[in-house]
């Protein structure tokens, strides 16, 4: 009993001191810990900004590390990497340079600037003297190597620019600086693309790029509508790319990228062209989302705009082309060089013109600093980025495949109730298409279509302006589906397809949102932006339509002056060995060099046929059996001189 006593004295009882030691040990351990990591907590407080640094450099050499082996293994398959790398380096460079010193260097470039002012009123006019005279030698020059349509295309671009100052709502008031300079932009934009090697083969690999970027669409519309989901091509692999495209803008967004992008871009035009901020950052965001949502990156500011800045943000929404439909087009297979040169173009070419069609009487009060600030968006996390952007691209989805429905149905319609009407006077073949191109033609012919082509591009800009633009740039597709093929130019009388310079200046033409319907979901858009704000809205909505529409044409006619078509290959070379020797003749440089040749040859009558370009007959009796012109009678051309 006692040594059991004993045992059960030893044990912790309810009045034992023991618990009271074990907390004790427990607040100490605690009280250790936190010292501890109070210590680790303290000192990331104190070098955090180092600390961050030494993170990104570890993250930013690792990256360069594996660039530099990607291009060491093979070059030609890491160039993409490497071309978004040098992009996004100098742009980092040149953001923090320019933070850092901006005021170094206006102090610096300040006395430049004040004598220029003082010398300003003579100087300026030697320098638009020698636009004007460099201008002039370049028509010139231009002229003599590649023919007189590209001094039809300039005319028709003086022309347009012409009536836009005599129906301008303030003739007098036009300040030329934001007209010429938009127009000179557009125009040092096209010549580097479509003029120079590294500019067009540089487009042509981005365009590659775009293109197979968008065809990963068909990864998810297989999934959801099954393997024969081509079947219905554009319910099913046009629409799905708009989804794409939009979620992966919104991520963009949500990174911020794209408003850094659109602020470098308005940045540009607002230096060269003097632009308004607001008109500038709606104009930039233009290139890549529609018309609906770039006013969106300048809300808070809207409801201070002008008059003259509420026509040009719904000008540059009509007159430029979105990038998220971009890949329709593509997959239309239409051009993607041209596609993209005009998705750049038409952005300063609208701001252009809607500051000769609607001049700026008053003074903007939105600074550049505040257009700058764009919102980042709502979205939490990348991902809900991603789900809100595809949620958000169902509208746009819907009313693209509703409006094709109703407007080809429509159309249908309108040519058999012309069609009969037409038939009362013995004339059938009345169409939509045959009124528009008759409406049409004089704008095709001084665009600088071939006067043959002109009444195709013509049906094309009616379909575009009265019904939408997918419809036209489908049909264009087909046109150069036909040509490609080579086959016979003219079939019973009707033309079959053009020449390859209309097709170049149709893509530009038909770019945009300029039509009638269009109007009112731009009013309803701007007017949920600023409500108090609707009466100026609807009074500047029509002009604002017809600037942008205009806008498109004149796209067109800078594309006339850029464009040299692939006759300048040496069709001599060409023709003689393809009929010769027997290679196949349905190839675009061969269909290309006998229109050339077509179209140059004089013929009088029956025996009497002028080949020219000091082509040969025997060129010329086949290239008029390959293409079988309506305007030449193949049976009038000698076997011999």
């Amino acid at each position: 009993m006692p040594e059991e006593e004993a045992v059960t004295d030893n044990r912790p009882g309810p009045n034992s001191s023991e618990p009271d030691q074990t907390n004790r040990n427990d607040t100490y351990a605690d009280r250790h810990l936190e010292r501890k990591y109070g210590a680790v907590w303290d000192f990331y407080r104190k070098h955090k900004t180092s600390l961050w640094y030494i993170f990104r450099s570890i993250l930013l050499a690792g990256y360069l590390a594996i660039v530099i082996a990607a291009c060491a293994l093979n070059f030609h398959r890491a160039l993409p990497l490497f071309v978004i790398t040098v992009a996004a380096i100098f742009f980092v460079v040149w953001d923090h340079f320019m933070a850092k010193y901006e005021h170094q260097i206006e102090e610096l470039l300040s006395p430049g600037r004040r004598l220029l002012d003082s010398h300003w009123s003579w100087l300026k006019w030697v320098i638009w003297s020698s636009l004007i005279l460099g201008v002039v030698f370049w028509l010139i020059f231009d002229t003599a190597k590649l023919g007189q349509q590209q001094l039809v295309s300039f005319g028709g671009l003086i022309m347009f620019v012409i009536l836009m100052f005599l129906f301008s709502k303030h003739p007098t008031k036009v300040r030329w600086r934001p007209v010429f300079g938009g127009i000179g932009l557009q125009f040092l934009l096209g010549l580097i693309i479509l003029r120079t090697g590294p500019g067009f083969m540089a487009f042509q690999w981005l365009g590659k790029q775009v293109q197979t970027f968008l065809e990963h669409t068909d990864a998810g519309a297989s999934f959801v509508f099954g393997e024969n989901y081509t079947d219905h091509y554009l319910a099913f692999k046009f629409l799905p790319m708009l989804v794409f495209f939009t979620a992966v803008m919104s991520m963009l967004y949500y990174l911020g990228l794209m408003q850094w992008i659109i602020r470098k871009i308005g940045w540009l035009m607002l230096v060269t062209m003097g632009s308004s901020p607001v008109e500038s950052v709606v104009a930039a965001g233009g290139i890549f989302v529609g018309y609906t949502e770039s006013p969106k990156l300048v809300r808070p500011y809207i409801q201070h705009a002008t008059k003259s800045e509420l026509h040009a943000v719904m000008t540059t929404g009509f007159a430029t082309m979105a990038g998220d439909v971009l890949g329709i087009y593509i997959s239309f297979g239409i051009s993607p060089v041209h596609l993209l040169s005009t998705l750049i173009m038409s952005a300063p070419m609208s701001l252009a013109v809607a500051k000769l069609f609607w001049p700026e009487t008053e003074t903007p009060k939105t600074t550049i600093r505040d257009a700058m600030k764009m919102e980042m968006g709502d979205s939490r996390n990348l991902l809900e980025a991603a789900s809100h952007g595809a949620s958000s691209c169902i509208f746009l989805v819907t009313h693209i495949a509703v409006n094709m429905i109703a407007f080809l149905a429509l159309l249908s319609f309108v040519n058999a109730a012309l069609s009969w009407f037409g038939n009362m006077f013995d004339y059938p073949q009345l169409s939509f298409e045959m009124i528009c191109s008759y409406i049409f033609m004089p704008v095709s012919f001084m665009m600088g279509v071939d006067w043959q082509d002109c009444f195709m591009v013509a049906k094309l800009i009616g379909y575009k302006t009265f019904l939408t633009e997918l419809v036209a740039y489908e049909r264009l597709s087909e046109l150069m589906s036909l040509r490609k093929e080579a086959g016979p130019k003219f079939v019973d009388g009707v033309q079959q397809y053009m020449s390859i310079r209309s097709e170049t200046i149709a893509t530009y033409a038909l770019c945009g949102f300029g039509r009638p319907d269009a109007l009112g979901l731009a009013i309803k858009t701007l007017t949920l932006i600023a409500f108090f704000r609707r009466d100026d809205i609807t009074a500047v909505a029509v002009r604002a339509l017809i600037a942008g529409i205009i806008s498109s044409f004149m796209m067109g006619c800078i594309a006339g002056i850029l464009s040299s078509t692939p006759v300048d290959i040496n069709c001599h070379h060409t023709l003689e060995n393809a009929f010769a020797s027997g290679l196949p003749l349905n190839t675009t440089d061969v269909v290309s060099c006998c229109q050339s040749l077509l179209k140059s040859t004089v013929a009088v009558g029956p025996g009497e046929v002028i080949p020219g370009g000091y082509h040969s007959l025997s060129s010329l009796k086949n290239c008029c059996e390959l293409l079988k012109p309506s305007t030449l009678n193949c049976t009038w051309i000698p076997d011999q001189l």
